[in-house]
C-alpha cells in the first residue's frame, strides 16, 4: 500500500485524507523516512514506518534510547517534516506542509504535554492556558472561559491565578495538560510526561490520561519505560527506526 500511495496524484492525495477522515483514522504514515547527513554518511533515524491510529485511541510508542522514538513523535507532532513518504493528520496532508501551514496545524490539531511542563514562569496557570487560544486569534472573553473549562478538567479550578513557582510538580504538569486540551486537538502527544515526577505524581498523572481518554480524547504517548506505556491500550515498539512489533495491552 505504501508504494501505491506514493504513486497517487495531488487530487487522489486529497481524497485519501478525506478517505482516512471519514473512516475515524486520525494519524496515517506511509512508508515515512527521516535521514540526516552526517558527514559522507546517510542515517535514518525513521526508516519507512507505517502506522495508523484511530480517533479515540490511546497509543504508545515505545523504544530505547536511539530507536527513532523522538524523531517519529517530531514527525508526528508536525515539528519535523519528513525525508519520504506521507503523512496524514486528521484527513490533512501535512508531510507535505510548510513551515507556516505546520504550525497553524500545531496548535489547532496537536495538543502537546513535554516533560519539563514548558510553561512561562511569570505568568497564572490561567495565563499559560489561554496561549494557544491567543496564537488561535479567539476573543479575550471566550479565551478566559474556555481556560477555566480547560483547568476545571484537570481539577485546577482553584489554582488557576497561581504562577507555576506556587505549584507542585504534579500541578504544573495539569497546567500544560489543560493547555494541551484548551484547543480541542485531534491529539493529545505527551512526550515522557511523568519524566519529572515522583512516581506517585505520575501515578496520578497517567490516571488523568486514562481519564481523558475515557472522555473521547486520542491519546499518543512516547516513552521509553515500559511500566508508563503499559498505561495505555496499544503499544507501537520503535527499534533501529522501524516498527518492531504492534501490540493491544492486556488489562
Amino acid at each position: 500500500m505504501a508504494t501505491a500511495v506514493q504513486e497517487l496524484s495531488s487530487k487522489e492525495l486529497i481524497q485519501r485524507g478525506e478517505q482516512l477522515r471519514q473512516e475515524g483514522i486520525v494519524i496515517r504514515t506511509y512508508d515515512l523516512w527521516k535521514t540526516y547527513i552526517m558527514g559522507d554518511q546517510e542515517i535514518h533515524a525513521v526508516s519507512g514506518v507505517d502506522i495508523e491510529i484511530h480517533r479515540g485511541e490511546y497509543v504508545a510508542i515505545m523504544g530505547p534510547s536511539g530507536s527513532g522514538k523522538s524523531t517519529l513523535m517530531n514527525l508526528i507532532g508536525c515539528l519535523d517534516s519528513p525525508t519520504k513518504g506521507h503523512y496524514f493528520l486528521n484527513g490533512k496532508l501535512v508531510s507535505d506542509m510548510d513551515d507556516d501551514e505546520l504550525a497553524r496545524i500545531r496548535n489547532k490539531e496537536i495538543g502537546f504535554v513535554f516533560q519539563t511542563f514548558n510553561l512561562l514562569a511569570r505568568a497564572s496557570a490561567l495565563h499559560n492556558v489561554e496561549l494557544p487560544l491567543i496564537y488561535a486569534g479567539i476573543p479575550t472573553s471566550e479565551r478566559a472561559d474556555r481556560a477555566r473549562e480547560a483547568l476545571r478538567a484537570v481539577d485546577l479550578e482553584q489554582r488557576m491565578l497561581h504562577k507555576p513557582n506556587e505549584l507542585s510538580g504534579g500541578q504544573r504538569q495539569r497546567v500544560a495538560i489543560a493547555r494541551a486540551l484548551v484547543n480541542k486537538p485531534s491529539i493529545l502527544l505527551a512526550d515522557e510526561p511523568t519524566g519529572a515526577l515522583d512516581t506517585a505524581t505520575g501515578s496520578e498523572i497517567m490516571a488523568l490520561f486514562e481519564r481523558l481518554h475515557q472522555e473521547g480524547n486520542t491519546i499518543v504517548l512516547v516513552t521509553h519505560e515500559p511500566d508508563i506505556a503499559m498505561h495505555a491500550h496499544r503499544v507501537i515498539h520503535i527499534r533501529d527506526g522501524r516498527v518492531d512489533r504492534d501490540e493491544a495491552v492486556r488489562k
